[in-house]
């Protein structure tokens, strides 16, 4: 892919308290899901749009993540390590700040899965819609209705202009899917320790600077055994139609 942001950060220092007692002994980005971890859909996705250099945050269990991210070639892997404190995730994003850069970067979580349209692969359709001149976070947002492991009531609106609103009424029609790019800007004079990314989203959208596109495929969250359950289900289900 071209064009697009080449650094990227994963947050990938989360307890996965809801993946108990799955976690207890694996960290949550080395869940397996299908043949592969979870960060590693994320990494190889990453790699595919052409990033090459990736912030790797940790806390809970985090040799083991660092042992399976020296593996790895493709992209170039920076630790951010969060063992004395859990930073949240806008108090991890702060603290890789010097990792980052000063462009725009790919964010995303790891316990989600995405599955492409036909030729609508997800970091190449936000690095087509994103414009620094007008934003400073732009975040892919799946439909409701086209999300396995989600039980929630939606996060976002979306306005035609592209900008976003979180959630107001009793259900809102989008979710986030974890994946964004942020502009590093966002980072700057913000608290020190953890904290939200929403703080970064409020921050944008203050200045009408939030802004959001909708994933035509399918979204996976991954974030409970059943999630799991279901996420395997549907890419074994998805590799038979394909073989």
């Amino acid at each position: 892919m071209n064009n697009g942001p080449d650094t990227a950060m994963v947050l990938a220092a989360g307890l996965g308290t809801r993946m108990r007692p799955l976690t207890d002994e694996t960290p949550k980005p080395l869940i397996n899901v299908a043949g592969k971890t979870l960060i590693d859909y994320a990494l190889d996705r990453f790699a595919k749009a052409g990033v090459s250099r990736c912030v790797v945050n940790v806390h809970h269990l985090a040799e083991m993540v660092e042992t399976h991210l020296k593996e790895r070639v493709v992209p170039e892997i920076l630790i951010s390590d969060e063992r004395s404190l859990l930073l949240e995730t806008g108090g991890g994003l702060k603290k890789a700040r010097p990792l980052l850069g000063e462009d725009p970067f790919f964010c995303t979580n790891t316990d989600a899965i995405l599955i492409d349209a036909m030729g609508d692969e997800a970091c190449a359709a936000l690095a087509r819609a994103w414009d620094a001149q007008h934003m400073d976070a732009l975040l892919l947002l799946a439909p409701v209705g086209a999300a396995s492991g989600y039980d929630g009531a939606g996060d976002f609106t979306r306005n035609e202009d592209g900008t976003i609103e979180l959630r107001r009424a009793t259900t809102a029609p989008y979710v986030f899917t974890g994946l964004q790019i942020l502009s590093p800007s966002l980072l700057d004079y913000t608290p020190e320790g953890p904290f939200s990314t929403k703080a970064l989203w409020d921050k944008a959208a203050t200045h009408g600077r939030l802004k959001g596109i909708v994933h035509q495929g399918f979204w996976m969250h991954v974030g409970s055994p059943q999630g799991l359950k279901d996420a395997e289900m549907r890419l074994r289900a998805l590799d038979a139609d394909i073989t």
